[in-house]
C-alpha cells in the first residue's frame, strides 16, 4: 500500500485507531470460515462521516475496502484476500431511537444482536431473526449477509426487517428506505443491499422493525429411529396448517457430538426433532398438543417442556452443534464446507439421506442439522485438516453435496452468504450481478473478489497448515 495513503487514514483517525502491528493484522486476517489473509492496514471508525471519507480515499487510489463486524461469516465474506483496508466496524456500536409506537430502531453497524435485543426487551419488544451467533455478532455482519436463524420458519430473515439503510458507496454516502412499514416509493436499494457481502457498499445506519415479545414458549423434543420419518414429521407438521416458531433437526452424528462435548441429556436417536412453538400461554398449551398428534406414529419418544431451565439446555445444545462436531473424532476438526443449502421442505429428508451417501462414498464424515422448518440445512465436514489427500475428498463430495442440493430444487446458502467457500455454486444470473457491482464500484474497491467474482477453487486461503 502506498505511503501516501497511509498518511491520509492518519489525518482522519486518531493513532490507536489504526493498526499496522503484523500481529494485529494476522489477527484481523480470520473470521469464522477456514480462510485467511491479511490486509495491509486495519483503521477503527467511529463515525459515518470517517467511514465516508476512508471509502473516498481508497477509491481515489484504487485500495481493496472489506468491512469486518464481529467476525462470525462462516464463508469468508471478512477475510481480506487481496489485502488492502479492513474497517473494523465495531466502534459504531450505538443503539440511536428505540420508537415502539412506530414498530422500529435505528442503530449503527457494530450494534451487538444480543445487545440489541437485551434493550428492546425492556419494552416488550424484540428483533426477531434469531442467527446462532447472536451472542456476538453485528447488525451490519447481519444485514450484508441477510442471516436469519432458528426463528425464520416464523418471523423471517433480516431482509424482512430492514426498513432503511445508510450506504456508504464509491462514489459517497446515501438514504434509501424509511422508518414506515411501508414502502412503495421507487427503487428498494435497501434491500439489494442486504446479502451483498460489502461487495457495493458499506452500511453506516439500519432502521430495523421490530416486533413485540410472545408471551409464552415451550418445546418438544421429538426421536426417530429413521431420518426420513423424521423429514416427513416435518413435512406433516408444515402441511398441517401450524407454523412453529422454530423446528430444527440434528441427525445421529450431531447428536452424538453434543452428547460427547456438553453432556446435555438427549436421547439415542437417527434423528432429532426440536419443536417450538410460541404464542399466548392457551394457543401455546393447544399447539404442543397438535404437535402430538402430528407426530404419533412417526416419532418414537416425544418430550414436551415449559420449564425454562430444560428449554434452555436444549436449545443451547442444538447451538452447541458446530463447536461440538470438532470433537467427535480423533484428528479432526469441523470444518465450514457446503454448510448452508436451503431445499423445499419436503425435500429436506431426501438431502440428509444423499449427503449421508456422499460422505460414505468420499469417505468423510458430514454432520447434518439445521431449520428443518424452512429447509434451511447445516452440513459440517469433519476431516483432519493437516491431510491433503483430505482437503481433496471433501472438496468433491461438496461439489457431490451441492449438485444434489441443486437437483432438488434447492440454493446454495439460505443464511450464511455466499463469500468464498460457496462461490462456485452461487445461484442467479451472474452477468446481471457483475453489471450491478460495476455501475455502483467501478474500480471494484469493495471486498473485490467475492461471490460472482470468485474463480477457484474453494481450497485457497486456508487457515490451516
Amino acid at each position: 500500500m502506498e505511503q501516501i495513503v497511509i498518511d491520509k487514514l492518519h489525518d482522519i483517525l486518531s493513532s490507536d485507531r489504526i493498526f499496522t502491528d503484523k500481529a494485529d493484522l494476522y489477527a484481523y486476517g480470520f473470521d469464522a470460515s477456514i480462510h485467511h489473509a491479511t490486509p495491509d492496514i486495519v483503521v477503527k471508525p467511529k463515525s459515518s462521516e470517517e467511514v465516508e471519507e476512508i471509502v473516498k480515499i481508497a477509491n481515489e487510489y484504487g485500495v481493496p475496502v472489506v468491512a469486518r463486524g464481529a467476525g462470525t461469516a462462516l464463508c469468508g465474506q471478512a477475510v481480506p484476500i487481496h489485502g488492502g483496508i479492513l474497517l473494523d466496524m465495531t466502534g459504531m456500536n450505538k443503539i440511536k431511537e428505540i420508537r415502539v409506537e412506530d414498530l422500529y430502531c435505528v442503530v449503527e453497524p457494530g450494534v451487538i444482536y444480543a445487545k440489541l435485543n437485551e434493550a428492546l426487551a425492556k419494552y416488550g419488544f424484540f428483533f426477531p431473526p434469531t442467527p446462532g451467533s447472536g451472542d456476538v455478532c453485528t447488525i451490519g455482519g447481519m444485514i450484508a449477509v441477510n442471516a436469519s436463524g432458528m426463528r425464520a420458519i416464523k418471523y423471517g430473515a433480516t431482509r424482512d426487517y430492514v426498513l432503511g439503510l445508510e450506504i456508504v458507496f464509491p462514489y459517497g454516502r446515501v438514504r434509501f428506505g424509511s422508518k414506515t412499514l411501508k414502502n412503495s416509493a421507487g427503487y428498494q436499494v435497501e434491500r439489494l443491499i442486504v446479502g451483498s457481502e460489502g461487495t457495493l457498499g458499506i452500511i453506516t445506519e439500519a432502521t430495523l422493525r421490530i416486533s413485540p415479545l410472545p408471551e409464552k414458549r415451550a418445546v418438544a423434543l421429538a426421536s426417530f429411529n429413521d431420518v426420513v420419518k423424521a423429514g416427513e414429521g416435518v413435512a406433516a407438521i408444515i402441511a398441517s396448517g401450524m407454523i412453529p416458531s422454530a423446528l430444527e433437526i440434528m441427525d445421529k452424528v450431531c447428536i452424538e457430538a453434543v452428547k460427547k462435548a456438553m453432556g446435555i441429556d438427549l436421547p439415542d436417536a437417527e434423528a432429532l426433532l426440536l419443536i417450538e412453538v410460541d404464542g399466548k400461554a392457551g394457543e401455546v398449551r393447544e399447539s404442543i398438543e397438535k404437535v402430538a398428534k402430528i407426530l404419533e406414529g412417526k416419532a418414537s419418544q416425544i418430550e414436551f417442556t415449559d420449564d425454562e431451565e430444560r428449554m434452555a439446555e436444549l436449545w443451547r445444545g442444538r447451538k452447541g452443534v458446530l463447536p461440538s462436531l470438532s470433537r467427535y473424532g480423533e484428528d479432526m476438526v469441523s470444518v465450514s464446507l457446503a454448510d448452508d443449502m436451503s431445499v423445499p421442505i419436503s425435500k429436506v429428508p431426501y438431502a440428509i439421506k444423499e449427503f449421508q451417501e456422499i460422505a460414505k462414498k468420499y469417505g468423510i464424515i458430514v454432520g447434518t442439522y439445521g431449520h428443518a422448518g424452512d429447509g434451511n440445512l447445516h452440513t459440517k465436514v469433519l476431516i483432519n485438516p493437516k491431510s491433503p489427500d483430505a482437503w481433496q475428498r471433501a472438496e468433491k463430495a461438496v461439489d457431490k453435496i451441492y449438485k444434489a442440493v441443486n437437483r432438488l430444487g434447492g440454493i446454495a446458502s439460505g443464511e450464511h452468504g455466499i463469500g468464498i467457500t460457496k462461490a462456485p455454486w452461487i445461484n442467479g444470473d451472474i452477468e446481471t450481478m457483475e453489471r450491478i457491482k460495476a455501475a455502483i464500484d467501478p474500480k471494484n474497491i469493495m471486498n473485490p473478489g467475492k461471490m460472482e467474482q470468485w474463480r477457484k477453487s474453494i481450497i485457497a486461503y486456508l487457515r490451516y497448515r
